[in-house]
């Protein structure tokens, strides 16, 4: 036997090893080192909650920590697992795959979009683990299409109902943007924090843009410019422009959910229960929901609740509406699907580049929000782009077709690389949605297959929007300019409105058929929008919680 084992009634028991260095004995006696503190385990529930959260994203945790903040008892169910950013948050893309939603999904249509991690995540903090942290606002006229243009549909309130919101989070989360910021309505109070520093694609967008009379500004980014005090976190250390801010950020400094709103939530009571993937909504003779059932490491469990609200996400969400044949009466779930124009235009300069580092989306241009010589409604914004090799070199096979040793040669280029792209409006389409398809899934459920293709308003919006960034990068010096075609986010599919008729939750978010049934995320965007969804989906989040409370005080009234 070993002389660090030694048998003790039968059981193996490794002697405890004394530290013999002197410097090391003493250091560890003086270090004030404490674990992290590890999820709880989960109770048996065998109780009612007050409200019960599936989603722990940009829908879900805000909802969440405001809703334990006033005093309720909630709980909150996530599909993915607990991480620890110190430890799982390599700097390497393919270990961090893991963050993306990896369950096959079908696409369809003359234009299948691409799942993973173009728009879907899994664990706790959902898809903001893994977003690149640009934050735009929405302007006024994004919510107001058919208004203005007689197509698609409006919001069911106005750009004030955003406002706050919009103005709370950006001091929240600690925003680094432009004071003040040149385009939309004057505003009460600019960015907390300074722009981060452009990287080098951002720069060589810049200078040709000022050539060609296109205003820019650093972008508002959801990536701390210097260090920031978060409410229930404390000291959050600043941005290192390490450039990862597509997978996980190890230091804290992106402003995923998981390192601010849920440890707020946290801190007010509410628990957080990972791993656990809803199948079944439960419902009372009256159709009111009475609570869900989950698989919980291949074990099923049921939680009770008053209030149920859905933030799964624009696939997830209308699938599991769809695989309870719940909310239905309108015929909009899986409806109404869209997706962001988001065509790339690359090109390959003399500079060093360096495509990996920094913010990647550090410069933009809303000057394209309403080109004045448009041939389609609404409109687009512009941004400089970064990009990691393995992601871009998937493109360039994609697109460009290379392969072994021409793909070898173009990538040996990669650090004189840059590119652009556009973030642009979509109408809702008849041919554009959600269904379940009959082949089925691991757990045995139907998986969803979407449907989309791009109309004549998506591809006039790309052909404007390409040749523009090819102008500005001839403009700039490029050469071998390319452009990938791309469609970002995934949006609608149990849209909000005005009626049960044509919509599925009115404008608090509250499903029109089932009255304890609430739906936070960016299924329930009327429009797409022209600027990335993740800060409206967080301003929806507060406003559907607020408008909850405020329902729940008038009738205890």
């Amino acid at each position: 036997m070993p002389d660090e084992e030694v048998i003790e009634e039968g059981v193996l028991n490794p002697l405890k090893q004394e530290v013999q260095d002197p410097l090391l004995k003493q250091i560890m006696q003086e270090s004030t080192f404490e674990p992290e503190p590890q999820p709880a385990e989960i109770p048996l529930p065998t109780d009612e909650v007050d409200c019960l959260v599936i989603g722990t994203g940009a829908g879900g945790a805000p909802l969440l920590a405001r809703l334990a903040m006033a005093g309720l008892k909630v709980v909150a169910l996530e599909a993915g697992p607990w991480h620890d950013p110190k430890t799982d948050f390599a700097t390497d893309e393919k270990a961090q795959e893991f963050l993306f939603w990896n369950d096959e999904r079908l696409s369809a249509g003359k234009d299948p979009v691409a799942f993973g991690k173009n728009n879907s995540g899994t664990g706790v903090g959902g898809s903001t683990l893994h977003y690149t942290a640009y934050t735009p606002r929405a302007h006024p006229d994004d919510l107001h299409l058919n208004r203005d243009f007689g197509v698609g549909v409006d919001w069911p309130f106005g750009y004030e109902e955003l406002e706050s919101y919009y103005e709370e989070l950006e001091h929240f989360l600690g925003i680094s943007g432009p004071t003040p910021y040149p385009w939309g309505p004057t505003r009460r109070r600019g960015y907390p924090l300074a722009p981060l520093p452009l990287n080098g694609a951002a720069q060589l967008m810049e200078r040709a843009c000022q050539q060609l009379g296109i205003q820019t500004s650093p972008a508002a980014n959801a990536a701390l410019s210097a260090r920031y005090y978060q409410e229930g976190v404390g000291w959050r250390e600043a941005c290192t422009n390490r450039g990862f801010c597509q997978a996980g950020c190890s230091t804290g400094a992106k402003a995923s959910m998981d390192v601010t709103f849920l440890p707020l939530a946290v801190a007010h009571g509410a628990e957080i229960r990972p791993n656990c993937f809803v199948t079944e909504i439960e419902r009372d003779e009256q159709g009111r929901v009475t609570g869900v059932v989950y698989e919980h490491n291949g074990i099923t469990q049921r939680q009770q609740c008053r209030h149920l609200f859905i933030c799964a996400g624009a696939v997830e969400t209308p699938r599991l509406l769809l695989l309870n044949e719940l909310a239905l009466s309108s015929g909009h779930v899986g409806r109404n699907f869209m997706a962001h124009p988001g065509v790339q235009v690359w090109g390959t300069f003399p500079e060093d580049i360096r495509p990996y580092k920094g913010i990647p989306g550090g410069l933009i241009s809303e000057d394209t929000h309403r080109p004045p010589d448009a041939d389609f409604a609404g409109g687009y914004l512009l941004q400089s782009i970064g990009m990691m090799p393995v992601t871009f070199a998937g493109q360039v096979v994609r697109e460009r077709k290379l392969w072994g040793a021409k793909l070898r040669e173009y990538m040996r280029n990669y650090n004189h690389i840059a590119g652009i792209n556009i973030l642009g409006d979509c109408l809702p389409h008849a041919d554009n949605f959600l269904e379940l398809a009959e082949e089925k899934d691991a757990r045995g459920l139907p998986k969803p297959r979407l449907h989309f293709t791009n109309h004549e308003n998506e591809i006039r919006m790309n052909r404007h929007a390409e040749q523009l960034m090819r102008r500005i990068w001839e403009t700039a010096g490029a050469t071998d300019i390319w452009a990938f075609p791309r469609s970002a986010h995934v949006i609608g599919t149990a849209r909000m409105g005005l009626s049960g008729d044509d919509a599925v939750v009115n404008s608090d978010g509250r499903a029109f058929d089932v009255p304890n049934l609430y739906i936070c995320d960016n299924s329930v965007f009327p429009s797409a929008l022209s600027v990335n969804p993740a800060l409206t989906i967080m301003a929806l989040s507060l406003r559907t919680a607020d408008k909850f409370l405020e329902s729940e005080r008038r009738r205890d009234n």
